[in-house]
């Protein structure tokens, strides 16, 4: 069976309950970019396990009891005495546009690569199809932990594992933009699948044009979202458009837009789709997360599964 490896944060989420107004009452939850992935791809049929490091707190047990029950694999996550999870809290606007406040500094998923088991961990990334990780997650290590990471990851490409990225930005997670280039282009270098987004790269080269955003990224196969429900890819053999179809419902909460994307881009290309194909099935679920509150939505939202397109199915691995 295939199996992917997400490896990041999760945090404890508080959003606004529903019917609630500013200041008033609010739900709690969890959620993390590639948490929220790791959820996502284990509800499309994906073996997936998640690698981060929580608390030995009620909290802590709570996510792990929720994550087994969404079937997310949680054997590599490190357990962390007097730790804590972080905290983000979810504002939206009227048109469902989000703006994340968080306490995370200190953090047990920060300690991450630098605990008694992190390097029996990093070996185990050779026993994965893909690791998928992202930004935040880089950008929550210190230089040496991003090191260390990257350097696994080179030798477990050597094996034969995929590495895929998403540029989930955020500039207050960065020391400076300079150190984010430099991240970034590192990423770039060794990733099999780049996840893009303008919305996430246009802050870290302005002025850079569509073209010119997907020709600075090196990796063979590249998905750049735009501003408008589209994205453009290139891959091997091949680079095209796809559009996004009308929403159905009202947006309610952008959160875990892209996350969702993602895990649905992956795990259809896992399944045999060609990229073109993926990505609208990236768009399609997308597209759902969107009209409900908060990153993870009900089990019972999920779209019906689509099987690839037999006349453009191409191998993941291609």
């Amino acid at each position: 069976m295939t199996r992917v490896a997400c490896i990041g944060e999760c945090m404890i989420e508080l959003r606004q309950a529903q019917g609630g107004q500013s200041g008033g009452l609010y739900s709690r939850g969890y959620g993390g970019d590639t948490l929220n992935t790791a959820v996502y791809l284990a509800r499309l049929g994906v073996d997936v396990d998640y690698i981060t490091a929580l608390g030995d707190d009620a909290l802590s047990d709570e996510m792990i009891a929720g994550w087994a029950a969404e079937g997310v694999g949680t054997k590599r996550v490190a357990r962390l005495p007097g730790k804590l999870p972080g905290l983000y809290l979810i504002q939206t606007d009227d048109k469902g546009e989000r703006r994340f406040f968080h306490w995370r500094d200190s953090a047990a998923a920060r300690s991450l690569m630098d605990l008694p088991e992190t390097e029996d961990v990093m070996n185990s990334l050779a026993s994965y199809d893909i690791v998928y990780l992202s930004a935040i997650t880089l950008s929550i290590l210190r230089d040496d932990g991003r090191v260390r990471l990257m350097t696994a990851l080179r030798h477990a490409r050597l094996l034969g594992t995929r590495f895929a990225f998403d540029t989930n930005f955020r500039a207050r997670g960065w020391p400076d933009l300079h150190v984010a280039r430099n991240v970034f282009s590192s990423a770039f270098e060794n990733a099999d699948i780049v996840l893009a987004s303008t919305e996430d790269l246009a802050p870290l080269y302005p002025g850079e044009s569509n073209a010119a955003l997907l020709a600075g990224i090196s990796s063979p196969e590249v998905v750049l979202k735009l501003a408008e429900p589209n994205c453009i890819l290139r891959y091997a053999g091949g680079s095209g458009e796809v559009r996004a179809e009308p929403l159905t419902k009202p947006v309610v909460d952008t959160t875990a837009a892209g996350d969702s994307f993602a895990a649905a881009y992956l795990a259809a290309r896992l399944g045999g789709a060609d990229p073109q194909e993926a990505a609208r099935a990236g768009h399609r679920l997308a597209g759902v997360v969107v009209s409900y509150p908060g990153a993870i939505i009900p089990r019972y939202a999920m779209p019906p599964k689509k099987a690839p397109r037999p006349s453009n199915a191409r191998k993941a691995s291609q």
